[in-house]
């Protein structure tokens, strides 16, 4: 036997670490926000927002003030009653100071503070003050300011009254640090907090939310109110499309203790376009209310289109995708205990929130139908010819179905594949035009990269009907090469290449295709998008020549720096690149192809803002000008390298 050579260590019952209240959350803040990246970084925002909101869903309080101050400290003003100031006998300090220095602590867990509330796990203040350089909080109460100040989680002084106010006035005031050594990144994104926010409005009608941002050049203010709450919502979500009719479907009622309420359009567009939320929480993955919404909307639709003899008594039932078609809908549901599910908690598992949106939104929506009958036509109407172009669909993929099995594995002709097999190892560039395509495919690694050249700009899939998509050539060519299918037929698990590199133009024309295909991708795989496998190449703008040595650079700024270095004269030859088809092989392997020094963009989906992501898409490649026109004087500033 061995003996150990390290015997002055020892590990006993000492040795076990007890991770006690806020430490905790400093040494594993992931667990409690997610990440410490900028999301999370925001989420502490959301969090102290969330115990402001739960004042409003408990009538107490209209009107909440969001500011970002210099150094990026984020304060939160709410006229509400203000966190209770009394000692709380169980821990023997004011309540206030039990609110941010205890896990697990407030009017959520239980004992009637709240009948329902926002926040994810209910340990909102608690974990911003631990994940803070220091924290601030003041409550005006009975005439009196009451003021505590913690530094990295705990308390600098007791509890105190620091001065007198209104004694009508009433409400808390949180400011905050972030703490520099625990996030990635520490500046605030207005438009991050601006999209949340928003949606926070929305989900809690009459509320009004102000985002002021005090940072020197950047000062601005938005301020959220919408009486109408989610029927607003809609409309926002729609105002690049065409609606199908004039009014906004609302369901609103009580079941089993859920609070439900339904808003829905139809428009001109073949997406379905449902958000649903939980306390305000978006579920991305849906559950048991989106379950419940979904029964209701197909029973109750197809029993009026039978009962009005739209469908005669031998027609196939509309199915729920059919009825869905061009709609955009926002359930919100309010429950005093959710329960949720999955790996992401993204799910919500209750089971009496089924029933509860199943019966308000069928009860509702069969007066509604009843009463607009132009409304319940119309959008019976647009269900049956989707009905159609879906049989139009599933006609054309099984025909593909039955040639890929006769024939094999049958690849599109102009492919040109790579040897390897394994998906990890493999990665398909798509490129546009043929002059494009020749370049690649002679400059590739062959093991390991496949080429797809496409010709010309693909279909616009916000502007067609999957009997269309199924039918235009370049989108099955995608479809065939990926392996996953599309749609219902999605299989991630036989997807071909780990890298799908959509290789385009580096000018406006490129700009456009590279946003036809992730439209493409966002609407029929977006878990290609999720899962991180989708990636934009990025060719150099210029090649620099001097004394035989050659530079590339990928934007004005690198160009500037290189010729800072290697002195502006009359011997440097600039050569700017207009397209992938002006490089010959070597060069194009060297500057976007070699995975030693090309640069890839991961293409990325974030959840939280799916709904904007959403407008987003349907501005772009929607038919309406006005919001396009809109967008792009709004975003302008963030362009670069545009060929005018």
């Amino acid at each position: 036997m061995g003996t150990s050579t390290n015997t002055n260590v020892e590990y006993g019952a000492d040795q076990i670490q007890i991770l006690e209240g806020l430490e905790a959350v400093r040494k594993r803040p992931g667990m409690y926000i997610g990440s410490t990246s900028l999301r999370g970084l925001h989420h502490l925002v959301y969090e102290i927002v969330d115990n402001s909101v739960d004042e409003a869903l408990a009538g107490f309080c209209d009107t909440i003030d969001v500011f970002i101050l210099e150094d990026n400290c984020i304060r939160v003003t709410d006229n509400g009653r203000g966190i209770p100031v009394g000692i709380n006998h169980k821990a023997g300090l004011p309540a206030v100071e039990v609110v941010f220095t205890v896990l697990h602590a407030g009017g959520k867990f239980g004992g009637g503070g709240y009948k329902v509330s926002g926040g994810l796990h209910g340990v909102g203040a608690s974990v911003v003050n631990a994940l803070s350089n220091w924290l601030e909080v003041e409550i005006f109460h009975e005439g009196k300011i009451y003021k505590q100040r913690y530094e990295r989680g705990k308390s600098i002084y007791p509890l105190k009254v620091v001065g007198e106010c209104d004694a009508k006035k009433t409400g808390t005031q949180v400011t905050f640090s972030p703490d520099g050594s625990i996030f990635e990144d520490i500046v605030y994104d207005y438009d991050t907090l601006k999209q949340r926010l928003r949606e926070m409005a929305f989900l809690t009608k009459g509320i009004k939310i102000r985002l002021v941002d005090q940072r020197e050049g950047l000062e601005q203010e938005k301020v959220f109110h919408y009486e109408g709450g989610i029927k607003e919502f809609v409309i926002y979500l729609n105002r690049s499309k065409e609606a199908l009719y004039d009014s906004v479907i609302y369901c609103e009622g009580e079941r089993d203790g859920v609070y439900v309420e339904v808003a829905l359009q139809h428009n001109d567009s073949y997406n379905d376009a449902t958000y649903s939320f939980v306390n305000n929480i978006t579920t991305p993955e849906g559950g048991t209310h989106l379950a419940g919404f979904r029964n209701a909307l197909t029973k109750t639709f197809n029993a009026y289109a039978k009962n009005n003899k739209i469908l005669k008594e031998n027609e196939t039932a509309l199915s729920g995708e059919d009825i869905r078609e061009g709609m955009t809908a926002v359930i919100s549901v309010k429950i005093s205990e959710p329960q949720f599910e999955g790996q992401t908690k993204q799910k919500l598992g209750n089971s009496e929130a089924r029933g509860a949106v199943d019966g308000v939104v069928s009860e509702q929506l069969t007066y509604f139908l009843e009463q607009n009958p132009m409304v319940a036509k119309a959008i019976c109407e647009k269900s049956l010819l989707a009905q159609r172009a879906r049989e139009a669909a599933r006609k054309a993929r099984d025909l593909t179905r039955r040639k890929t099995a006769l024939e094999g594995t049958s690849l599109p002709g102009k492919l040109a594949d790579c040897s390897d097999k394994d998906p990890k190892n493999c990665e398909i560039f798509i490129v546009e035009g043929d002059s494009a395509g020749g370049s690649a495919k002679t400059a590739r690694s062959r093991a390991t990269q496949a080429i797809l050249p496409l010709r010309g700009k693909i279909l616009n899939v916000e502007k067609a009907r999957l009997d269309k998509i199924y039918g235009n050539a370049e989108i099955k060519a995608m479809i065939t090469a990926f392996g996953t299918g599309i749609h219902d037929d999605f299989d991630i698990t036989k997807l071909r290449y780990h890298k799908i590199i959509i290789m385009t133009d580096a000018d406006v024309d490129g700009a456009h295709i590279s946003t036809l295909m992730l439209t493409f991708m966002y609407r029929f795989m977006p878990e290609l998008i999720r899962q991180g496998y989708v990636y934009l190449a990025k060719p150099p703008l210029f090649k620099i020549e001097k004394n035989k040595k050659v530079w590339y650079a990928y934007d004005e700024i690198e160009l500037d720096q290189i010729l800072k270095e290697i002195g502006r004269d009359g011997n440097n030859k600039i050569q700017r690149y207009k397209g992938l088809g002006e490089m010959d092989p070597e060069q194009l392997w060297e500057t976007t192809m070699d995975p030693e020094t090309r640069i890839l963009e991961r293409v990325t989906i974030d959840d939280d803002s799916a709904a904007e992501i959403d407008v987003t898409f349907t501005t772009l490649m929607g038919d309406k000008v006005e919001p396009r026109r809109e967008f792009i004087e709004a975003n302008a500033r963030y362009v670069q390298n545009l060929d005018v």
